[in-house]
């Protein structure tokens, strides 16, 4: 939100009023309690009327401190709030001096001046940011004694950007990788991938010089990244209070590993999650027979597969949700499911949390008050997506009881796991069980819809074996895996704008991420297909899917199915490693695809990269995105290898080469041992069996790897080392 006209002026109407003096500290428990007149304060008399503003510095955890601005401290706590992990018996280090003000949280510090009330931010001895945007902000202003109430407020705060400072992270945005010069919306929308709308908005962004800033407010968030004011990024929102965490690094992956300590980290997916998933694609014609076509003919191809999904219309058309499977095309659904596990596969289903009025489910939900309601007592409903929709009620302990107890009975028919779809258009004037308010809870919503459904998958499966497929998510969602990308075009900049959507998601704080092969709507051509293809199987979680038609291979052409099979086989290969690096991802709250900036961020050239990544550590990807095949990637310094050729390139410096459809650029870092399996029978197998290769070693060098098992056990710890020309490999058990 921009509340300035130009550097000197305010927008017509706006006034704002900003902290002037630190004018008495009161001592908290975990804290200080600052007031803070926002006028001049030269006599006694201007102390009888005008804005102050009570400032609030706390410190939850070590490495983090608390900064909240409040206006009228008697405002209403309104739910929800985000769910957060203090540290219990934390208590920071408060100092006074006639000068200055310190609160010390570990290595992170904030300095207060008394005379100004500035505020700067220190981690150890070096200067991370200034609170330079602290406001409260009124429109439609016209004096204190005509003062419109608190419906017109806007509490805002901001922090400074220093020469050179990039900006990451805000949710999945399809928008530029570097947030720098954007205005952010946090308001999670179904816009697809083409715009600045996203289905993830996380109010938290991480900063090139090694720390984060988490916004404590769950609903619409407007950030303004060195935009309105080039200086500074600025974040706002209504009301009478706003509350920020500051994030210590000193790095951003330690930075990002202590924000998702503090919000949650992502539970560790099964190991079959992680091979490949064909989905009947969303408005195709389909029944068994064409299911068990699809199915027999992937694995008469060679082609491993490891989950089929039933999209939505595995339900009858008007019913969405009733969870029944529609008879018309499904006449034994408990025999059909028990079928396709004994080829070996999982079953997943398409759900939603809405209830059309044709659904069976739709009365007994209405009768017994499951259902959001408008502030007449009647059912909150609308006709976008089903005719006469409902919303389940997730703060209504009976009804997510009773819709946990609806996907119970699927599992115990057979289905295995859930895509969470939608969770986006949540209404603003619903009235709910708890008495949340409604304009929290339209991002929030998503976090209770998929938090619901993963326990009823721990509950009947067991903890290591829930999985999600979601598509919208808030602050702490990631510790319900996994999300995909969303509803994307099926061409090369879609595949682009999808790649720089999973970067910036895993700058915040999410481990897991995938996407729709081949691209949802329309369909691609065969040279597109193929590109995807490589993608896909090279990010953490792999499916093809499509809205209009299907994905199968055969559909492009014969070559495609050679790719499929190709980089199918070539991630199962991969799994001692992928699955060592998800382990670790899950304990260090990392993304399993992560910028190159995340990885490398003492290299400037890998600061912009949005067309690369790291797939863990050691792997680095650089999808195809042009029509003949040619790729322009970047590799810092040191010895990297092709994997696929074995080729050594020396680092630090841009290539530019051709690729074919049966491979792209996949680099090995140097000083790597990497595990690699055989690939032959599926995502699952015994890890512990690979071998063990070493790449871009120097004389009197080393590289250590982890490996672990199928349930995410460590079975060892590997080590090489390269001396007189030989590399000798050592293994210790992990028991």
């Amino acid at each position: 939100m921009k509340f300035h006209n130009g550097h000197w002026l305010n927008q017509r109407g706006t006034a704002v009023f900003s902290p002037k003096k630190v004018w008495f500290v009161r001592k908290v428990s975990n804290g200080l309690e600052i007031c803070a007149p926002a006028g001049r304060v030269e006599e006694r008399g201007d102390t009888l009327g005008g804005v102050n503003l009570t400032l609030r510095v706390t410190a939850p955890a070590e490495g983090i401190l608390k900064m909240e601005a409040l206006h009228y401290a008697g405002a209403a706590e309104k739910q929800p709030v985000f769910q957060v992990n203090a540290q219990e018996g934390f208590l920071p280090e408060v100092e006074e001096s006639e000068q200055k003000l310190t609160v010390r949280s570990g290595s992170l510090r904030l300095e207060i001046s008394r005379a100004d009330c500035e505020m700067r931010y220190y981690e150890g001895d070096q200067f991370l940011a200034s609170e330079s945007g602290l406001a409260y902000i009124k429109e439609n202003w016209a004096g204190l004694y005509y003062d419109p109430g608190t419906e017109n407020a806007w509490m805002r705060q901001g922090l400074s950007l220093s020469v050179g400072e990039l900006i990451y992270g805000l949710g999945e945005r399809f928008t530029p990788f570097v947030k720098n010069g954007q205005s952010v919306e946090i308001w999670n929308e179904d816009g697809g991938t083409s715009t600045e709308q996203a289905y993830k908005n996380i109010p938290f962004y991480l900063s090139s010089r090694g720390y984060g800033v988490f916004v404590d407010h769950p609903g619409r968030i407007s950030f303004e990244v060195g935009s309105e004011i080039v200086t500074q990024v600025s974040f706002s929102a209504r009301g009478e209070s706003l509350a920020y965490y500051m994030i210590a690094g000193p790095t951003m992956k330690e930075a990002l590993g202590r924000y998702t300590r503090f919000t949650g980290k992502a539970a560790l997916p099964p190991a079959w999650t992680f091979g490949l998933w064909l989905s009947t694609s969303f408005t195709t014609d389909y029944d068994e027979k064409t299911v068990s076509h699809f199915v027999d003919e992937m694995f008469r191809r060679d082609i491993p597969l490891s989950v089929f999904h039933f999209d939505c219309f595995w339900m009858k058309e008007f019913c969405w949700c009733d969870f029944t499977w529609d008879e018309r095309v499904f006449p034994d659904p408990a025999g059909m499911l028990a079928r396709l596990h004994e080829k070996g596969l999982k079953i997943c289903v398409w759900i939603n949390s809405y209830v059309g009025q044709e659904s069976i489910l739709f009365e007994e939900g209405r009768r017994n008050g499951y259902f959001l309601k408008r502030p007449d007592g009647s059912v909150w409903q609308w006709d976008m997506w089903q005719p006469g929709m409902a919303l389940v009620d997730f703060t209504n302990p009976e009804a997510r009881e009773w819709y946990g107890q609806k996907l119970e009975n699927l599992l115990d028919m057979g289905v295995d796991c859930f895509k969470t779809d939608f969770g986006e258009r949540i209404p603003t004037d619903a009235v709910y069980y708890d008495g949340s308010d409604p304009e929290r809870m339209h991002n929030y919503y998503t976090y209770l819809y998929n938090k619901t459904v993963f326990e009823v998958l721990e509950k009947k499966r067991g903890k290591g074996e829930a999985v999600l497929f979601a598509r919208s998510a808030t602050a702490g969602g990631q510790q319900f895996p996994v999300h995909w990308g969303g509803d994307c075009w099926s061409d090369f900049p879609s595949m682009a704008e999808t790649l720089r959507g999973g970067l910036s998601l895993g700058m915040s704080g999410f481990s897991f991420w995938s996407h729709d092969i081949g691209g949802f709507e329309q369909t691609a051509t065969p040279d597109v297909y193929k590109r995807w293809v490589a993608f896909g199987l090279l990010s953490s979680h792999s499916r093809l899917h499509g809205s209009s038609s299907y994905r199968v291979p055969w559909a492009y052409d014969e070559e495609a199915v050679d790719v499929l099979r190709f980089f199918t086989k070539l991630k199962h290969s991969l799994m001692p490693y992928l699955y060592s690096q998800s382990v670790q991802c899950c304990e260090k709250g990392l993304p399993m695809l992560r910028s190159m900036a995340l990885e490398f961020p003492e290299d400037p050239a890998c600061a912009y990269l949005d067309r690369q990544y790291m797939l863990g550590d050691s792997l680095l990807v650089a999808p195809v995105f042009s029509e003949d095949g040619t790729a322009q990637f970047y590799l810092p310094e040191g010895l990297w290898t092709d994997f696929l050729t074995g080729e050594e390139i020396q680092g630090g410096r841009w290539l530019k080469k051709q690729y074919g459809y049966l491979s792209l650029p996949l680099y090995v870092r140097p000083g790597t041992l990497l595990p690699v399996g055989s690939g032959e029978k599926g995502a699952v197998y015994d890890y512990g069996q690979a071998e063990l290769r070493a790449y871009g070693l120097k004389e009197g060098s080393g590289a250590v790897t982890l490996v672990y098992d199928t349930a995410g056990k460590l079975l060892y710890q590997a080590k090489a080392a390269l001396q007189d020309g030989k590399i000798t490999v050592t293994r210790t058990s992990g028991d």
